[in-house]
């Protein structure tokens, strides 16, 4: 099956603008491609497709503006950036759209958010409303608010963009980077750098072909886009790593054109194990061998196959479960950490002499697992 054909279908997508796309290389955002990308939307939209904007470059614009140089550890100065640059940005997004008639919604992220069972749900609502009312969501991680937001938890918007394409159960990803796609090799260094067209699927070997990243400012390199395009898998969206030097490269990676590295997905998880394997843990769950045989048999833990507990948590929080110190799944506890602890190791028969209740026999339902 050729790309025209793959992508046919294509109904919604999700666009992830880096910051050396919005900057062309400068310290400051380009006006004119971002007046191509908001043309290219346009051109989207009146085809009947559902168009959102992840987008990188605040951070950028924002030292530009006060006189700072970048510095990746400093930390203070690149969030203090990320406010001033933000608004920046954002007022440079709407004037591009203005001109096309389309209006754009800022939306600013946290993992704290999307960790939220219920603030996710929410955002799910805002997002519907937003697209139903034919509006643009513009997605930005919100680095100003803490230290963790920048490079530690969604860490960079290759990430942000692909789990929003997998909550909004996009069919499509396109990054627009400062590279073409996919080599074997660091295309820079070695001049027999091979380029990959298409990856059915992503092995060791793939992943052993990500380099570094080469932009200062940016945080995102090959490797954060291989995790996007797992991320983008486990949700049956396909994703495509495309340059922003291709005159119209957002409308012909869209239209199926042989340009940039196409991830195929032909798998797809539910929606609410896609957010468990994403969505950040509070705490810890250790289990024996047995525990961990019943979890990747698709059954649910009980108390007895438990050990022991790290991190406080409450009923329903995200927890990483542990066989030694392998990660072996993640889920959402009927009970809180100290209720685990006190329970670890016991028939189930036994929950309700020990809590003086018994509100479920599991300690994670079968369900509510998502095994790595």
């Amino acid at each position: 099956m050729n790309r025209k054909e793959l992508l046919g279908e294509v109904e919604r997508i999700v666009i992830k603008v880096g910051t050396s796309t919005i900057t062309q290389g400068s310290s400051a955002a380009s006006k004119d491609i971002m007046d191509s990308i908001a043309e290219q939307v346009k051109e989207l939209k009146d085809k009947g497709k559902e168009v959102l904007i992840v987008t990188s470059g605040a951070i950028g614009i924002g030292l530009k503006v006060m006189g700072a140089k970048p510095n990746p550890n400093d930390i203070p100065m690149r969030q203090a950036a990320s406010s001033v640059g933000q608004s920046i940005l954002m007022q440079k997004w709407n004037e591009s759209f203005q001109k096309q008639g389309i209006v754009v919604a800022q939306i600013l992220l946290t993992m704290d958010i999307y960790s939220d069972r219920d603030s996710v749900l929410n955002l799910n609502n805002t997002i519907d409303t937003l697209l139903r009312h034919k509006v643009v969501p513009i997605f930005n991680e919100n680095d100003a608010v803490s230290i963790k937001e920048i490079g530690a938890v969604f860490g960079d918007n290759d990430t942000l963009s692909a789990m929003i394409a997998s909550r909004v159960e996009a069919d499509l990803l396109v990054i627009m980077s400062d590279v073409d796609g996919l080599y074997d090799k660091n295309p820079s260094i070695y001049k027999d750098a091979k380029f990959i067209s298409v990856v059915k699927e992503i092995t060791s070997e793939i992943k052993e072909m990500a380099g570094d990243p080469v932009s200062g400012v940016g945080t995102g390199g090959m490797k954060t886009k291989i995790r996007a395009a797992e991320i983008c898998k486990d949700a049956g969206c396909r994703m495509i790593i495309v340059s922003n030097a291709i005159e119209n490269a957002l409308s012909k990676s869209v239209a199926g054109e042989d340009i940039g590295t196409l991830f195929i997905a032909d798998t797809q998880m539910s929606k609410k194990r896609r957010w468990l394997k994403s969505a950040r843990a509070q705490g810890i769950i250790y289990v024996d061998e047995g525990a961990e045989r019943a979890i990747k048999s698709h059954q649910s833990l009980l108390p007895v196959g438990v050990v022991g507990v790290s991190g406080h948590f409450s009923k329903g929080d995200v927890v990483d479960i542990f066989c030694g110190e392998v990660r072996v799944a993640k889920g959402t506890p009927n009970y809180n950490s100290d209720e685990v602890e006190k329970i670890k190791g016991l028939h189930s028969s036994r929950i309700q002499d020990v809590l003086g209740k018994k509100k479920q026999s599991d300690v994670v339902l079968s369900e509510n697992l998502v095994i790595l």
